[in-house]
């Protein structure tokens, strides 16, 4: 009997983004808000009785398109409804110990996370020297989102920063990121990000991004200046932004802003719930289609 071709585990070298998550005190309107937007399905991972809730969303009920999760706020909640984003990191309690040298707070553990006896990570939550808050995490039974960049899915995470040197002073030594003008003035690349993919979940990487900059394979992450609190967001891909935004607003959101970019058209939203995300449709120039033969 042949054996049935699998899908490779996408994995995440230290430095990258590899996980997303939304707290809320309403779970079920979430995960109805959200499978209404994106289309998402949802697997329960807590076992019955277990405080609180943890449902992954994925395209396909599977854990091989995972997206991320929505769950019950997680002890030290400050009441502020967002998405999280986790950064991949090989060893999270050396990483936690950096972030206090470099001038970070750890505000918890590391500590394993994920249903007794089968840990999907070791994580510890920080905040950065400008009081952004994010997650590092040693994978465990899950090795991050495993979905990503087509609609109804994660695409991108972005650092604010009023001050993006004193902020990549930080981020530089704990993660290796390294920002180029090269690659426009808000992308981060992780060398080796590009040579990861390459050797494991996206062997045609380089065949496509063939004439983009140099380094543009290692991009993981975004950093922009902007005024007020330092923070990250997180943008999803969809395939029409008009019609999502729309649909979103029936349901609830408020839509705060929408602009267009050379590659991309896309909507600043709020949930029902609080939380605040964007939504980012792919709609490169015209020379960029008729190079790729109107593909």
């Amino acid at each position: 009997m042949a054996d049935t071709p699998t899908t490779p585990v996408r994995t995440y070298p230290h430095g990258v983004p590899s996980w997303i998550d939304l707290e809320t005190h309403d779970v079920d309107a979430a995960l109805a808000f959200y499978a209404d937007l994106f289309g998402w399905r949802y697997t329960e991972r807590l076992p019955p009785g277990a405080p609180g809730r943890y449902v992954v969303a994925s395209l396909d009920g599977t854990d091989a398109t995972a997206v991320g999760a929505i769950g019950t706020p997680s002890a030290g909640f400050d009441g502020e409804v967002l998405w999280h984003t986790y950064i991949a990191v090989d060893d999270a309690d050396a990483a936690a110990a950096r972030v206090v040298e470099l001038g970070g707070i750890v505000s918890s553990g590391p500590e394993d996370v994920g249903p007794p006896g089968e840990p999907a990570g070791r994580m510890a939550r920080i905040v950065d020297p400008q009081g952004a808050t994010c997650r590092l995490v040693q994978a465990g039974t899950r090795p991050g989102a495993q979905s990503v960049n087509a609609p109804g899915t994660w695409n991108f995470s972005n650092l604010h920063t009023p001050d993006m040197d004193a902020a990549l002073r930080f981020y530089g030594p704990l993660l290796g990121w390294e920002h180029y003008a090269d690659l426009g003035g808000g992308m981060l690349r992780v060398p080796g990000y590009g040579d990861h993919l390459a050797r494991t979940f996206d062997p045609g990487i380089y065949e496509r991004q063939e004439g983009a900059p140099d380094g543009f394979a290692d991009v993981a992450a975004g950093i922009l200046r902007a005024d007020g609190p330092a923070h990250w967001s997180v943008t999803f891909s969809v395939a029409d932004r008009d019609a999502s935004a729309a649909a979103a607003e029936r349901a609830g959101a408020t839509v705060l802003a929408r602009q267009e970019t050379e590659w991309t058209k896309e909507a600043a939203i709020r949930d029902p719930f609080g939380a605040e995300l964007s939504l980012s449709q792919f709609s490169p120039p015209e020379w960029f289609e008729e190079a790729r033969g109107g593909d």
